[in-house]
């Protein structure tokens, strides 16, 4: 018994995490999961580095999990069929084959993830886990969605929603992309490079993978490497037009709150709500 104890112990301090499983233990994942072999999401991406920057795919065969917080759904409309985690020292995406994400795994829920079977690649350089996928239209084979069924099998709620649980960094556009690559963070002094009163935050003119990238200077600077804000078409706020000064003919300036999501050596920053888009006074 005192064996048992002092293990426990031990693997609740060096997880960190949070003692809050509901009573009541919701009916989604896998509630017989308990935390025994947990590693950091930074601990994750360096193991794999060579697998996600070749954009290329391993399964994972031993004894790994992670702990983190939801930062990102499908509550927008903007992240489609991903869920974005993060713990104190990194981000990571989950593809995943399903809908309505939000509904069960919402911002700040605490989440236990087994990572033992599961597949993890990159995708444009983006450390993610998910199954492969073979395109019908080029052949070629990369990280794509899971299946629901599966992911089911691999992850347990922790803890409930808890508001402000992971508290957005200041963005640098030269900040180092593997470390910070997933990462809620927030942009000030953001203006949109196209914004001319009518152009709105998605464009079906403009699309790329079902997303229109519209570049942006920050504090009036266009630097190296880019920066994008990625909006979907299905996006709930993809016909938002970008702030504009009709009086003065200006991009107005803006905070940006959001995921810093990378796509090989650029930036692109997921809003998931429309209110993660504030006019600076």
């Amino acid at each position: 018994m005192v064996a048992a104890l002092v293990c426990l112990s031990a693997t609740a301090c060096m997880n960190d995490w949070d003692d809050e499983t509901p009573v009541n233990l919701p009916p989604y994942g896998n509630n017989a999961l308990a935390p025994t072999h947990v590693v950091s999401i930074k601990t994750l991406k360096e193991h794999f580095k060579d697998v996600v920057n070749a954009d290329t795919f391993k399964l994972i065969e031993d004894e790994r999990q992670i702990i983190a917080r939801v930062t990102g759904n499908d509550l927008g409309g903007n992240i489609y069929k991903q869920l974005i985690l993060q713990d104190n020292t990194g981000a990571i995406v989950i593809s995943l084959n399903q809908g309505g994400i939000n509904g069960f795994l919402a911002e700040g829920t605490q989440v236990l993830i087994d990572l033992k079977g599961l597949w993890i690649g990159g995708y444009g350089k983006m450390p993610t886990l998910g199954q492969p996928y073979t395109s019908a239209t080029n052949g070629r084979t990369s990280i794509g969605r899971m299946q629901k069924d599966i992911f089911n099998k691999h992850f347990k709620i922790l803890s409930y929603p808890l508001e402000n649980a992971v508290e957005p960094i200041e963005f640098d556009s030269k900040m180092d992309m593997e470390e910070h690559c997933g990462k809620l963070v927030t942009i000030k002094g953001v203006t949109f490079t196209a914004a001319n009163g009518t152009a709105t935050m998605a464009d079906e003119n403009n699309v790329i993978g079902g997303a229109t990238n519209r570049h942006v200077a920050i504090n009036g600077q266009s630097g190296s490497p880019a920066v994008y804000i990625r909006t979907s078409t299905y996006a709930d706020f993809a016909a938002m037009v970008m702030p504009y000064d009709k009086m003065n003919k200006r991009a107005l300036p803006c905070t940006i709150t959001g995921i810093a999501n990378r796509y090989r050596d650029d930036w692109q920053i997921l809003i998931r709500k429309s209110s993660d888009i504030v006019v600076e006074k």
